[in-house]
């Protein structure tokens, strides 16, 4: 498989496996790491992890194993904003409109979700650089035009000896 074919196939199998996890309350599987949520995506010689810990807060990676060799990770971090930790069900609305920005996820930016996206009085906004093989990024959620989110992204692939 030639490497660029085999990088259209990661990006489709990235966004699957995401709609798939988190954004889609996909099952939660026994961690890796202890003290930590994790979620499972596979197909084929496909495999994704999702982990993460805390809840207003929230660092994390994302790894995808390709014939059981990781091939691809994203660590992320980052959550609600301090004025809002206190405040789980506003936390929890912002995490349900999180998920559904994040379930726009397509192939040709699969790292989180798009670029913009509005939703009653929620609104998303992903500022990325870079590709599927090496990006940083970050996003931001308002809602009614007060920043009550933010969150960091980065990664690319794995290159092995």
């Amino acid at each position: 498989m030639t490497t660029d074919l085999w990088l259209e196939h990661l990006a489709q199998f990235l966004v699957r496996a995401k709609k798939h996890t988190y954004a889609g309350d996909g099952r939660e599987v026994p961690p890796e790491r202890p003290g930590f949520k994790e979620l499972e995506y596979k197909e084929g010689d496909w495999e994704y992890r999702d982990s993460y810990a805390g809840f207003y807060f929230a660092p994390g990676q994302e790894i995808v194993r390709y014939q059981c060799i990781p091939r691809w990770a994203m660590a992320y971090s980052g959550g609600m904003r301090p004025e809002y930790h206190k405040n789980r069900e506003f936390a929890k609305q912002t995490f349900a409109f999180l998920k559904r920005a994040l379930l726009l996820v397509d192939e040709s930016m699969p790292f989180r979700g798009p670029t913009h996206f509005q939703d009653g009085d929620y609104k998303y906004i992903f500022e990325v650089t870079g590709d599927i093989t090496d990006f940083n990024g970050v996003e931001h959620i308002f809602c009614n035009n007060h920043y009550v989110f933010e969150q960091s992204c980065m990664g690319g692939l794995i290159i092995n000896k």
